[in-house]
């Protein structure tokens, strides 16, 4: 390896670290941050060997990443013409990343709130529509209101994972400065 290809070498390093800690934000495992960007700076599909080497961990630990990243869709498996290993290739668009994982991460937050919503609200209703209970009453009817404001912001996320899916957020937010 020559002194430049030591220098690029340094340099990709340093970033592919930068992407490790970055990643750490939205709840994903500096490991797993690593192998993203092993992935990134490579010019050729990847087979789960290579990149273990790349980042001294585990196969098992590679391969639970590696199906981390394709569910966020960071990562696509690719089949190589006379090779019989799975090989690996980063999606290199960081914005397509971002949406794809914010876009993922605000749809599992309204399913978890929408179900428990769905299933205490009619309890709920129930004991502020027919309670004698006055004080029983008065806390129903402020976690109907309560409940409402969360259907309103649940509403309000899924527009917003909606126009980032669909590219409209860039009509108000260009991807660019212009």
């Amino acid at each position: 390896m020559t002194h430049d290809q030591a220098r690029l070498q340094e340099s990709q390093d340093v970033i592919v670290s930068a992407i490790a800690q970055s990643m750490v934000i939205y709840g994903v495992s500096p490991s797993v941050g690593r192998i993203y960007g092993v992935l990134y700076f490579s010019d050729e599909p990847m087979t789960l060997d290579e990149i273990k080497d790349q980042v001294a961990m585990s196969k098992a630990s590679v391969s639970n990443g590696i199906r981390e990243l394709i569910e966020t869709e960071m990562v696509t498996k690719v089949w190589k013409k006379g090779e019989r290993k799975d090989h690996f290739i980063a999606e290199k668009d960081f914005l397509r990343n971002f949406i794809n994982f914010f876009v993922k991460m605000l749809r599992l937050e309204r399913n978890l709130i929408m179900k428990a919503v769905d299933q205490t609200e009619p309890t709920i209703q129930e004991i502020a529509n027919e309670t004698n209970d006055e004080k029983a009453e008065k806390v129903a009817k402020r976690d109907l209101e309560l409940i409402q404001e969360a259907k309103d912001y649940l509403d309000w996320i899924m527009r917003l994972a909606n126009s980032m899916e669909s590219g409209d957020i860039f009509e108000h937010i260009p991807k660019t400065k212009t």
